[in-house]
């Protein structure tokens, strides 16, 4: 028998404010790994772009590698798009690995309010002279821990929320959107 998974998300999103001001939607499933790795890295790790700045994204196709600390970044796929990662990222020598794909859901909030709505609970300033496509932080987003990843101008963000959190974070969202 197979496996039946569930996303914590799934009843709830896809939504969409009117005027289609906000998309809201869970990208369920995503493959998440942290990487913790001593001493200078390289500018690439199993062939992933590494980005060696605070705070910014490198991106290889579907996979995308967010700085989150001097030794640590978060290497993501959208499901099905990239076979062997893990296994990939498990045979680089003084890396440590973790799978974190069951621990957090991705949600990805777009359309021409999406700013706005990340803006009325978030500290941070999105602006784009501030924060652009390939920028990433680690935040609160209506008290809750987010990581916030800036995909495109137009503006689309993934908010990386731990599953637990991920019902209310996705309710507050809904509430707060059609008020923008």
């Amino acid at each position: 028998m197979g496996e039946i998974r569930h996303s914590p998300l799934g009843t709830v999103l896809p939504w969409q404010a009117p005027e289609r001001a906000v998309l809201i939607e869970e990208l369920a499933f995503t493959r998440q790994f942290g990487v913790r790795r001593r001493g200078r890295a390289s500018a690439y790790l199993a062939g992933l772009p590494l980005p060696l700045e605070p705070n910014r994204v490198a991106a290889m196709g579907a996979v995308r590698v967010l700085w989150l600390g001097p030794d640590e970044w978060l290497v993501t796929a959208t499901e099905g798009s990239e076979a062997g990662l893990g296994e990939r990222l498990a045979r680089i020598e003084g890396t440590t690995i973790t799978d974190l794909s069951s621990s957090r859901t991705v949600i990805s909030v777009s359309g021409p309010a999406a700013r706005r709505l990340l803006e009325a609970g978030c500290g941070l300033d999105l602006h784009p002279r501030a924060f652009a496509p390939g920028d990433c932080a680690q935040t609160l987003l209506a008290r809750v821990p987010v990581i916030i990843d800036q995909v495109s101008p137009s503006p689309t963000y993934r908010v990386f929320i731990r599953r637990s959190f991920a019902r209310w974070l996705a309710g507050w969202m809904i509430d707060a959107a059609p008020g923008l």
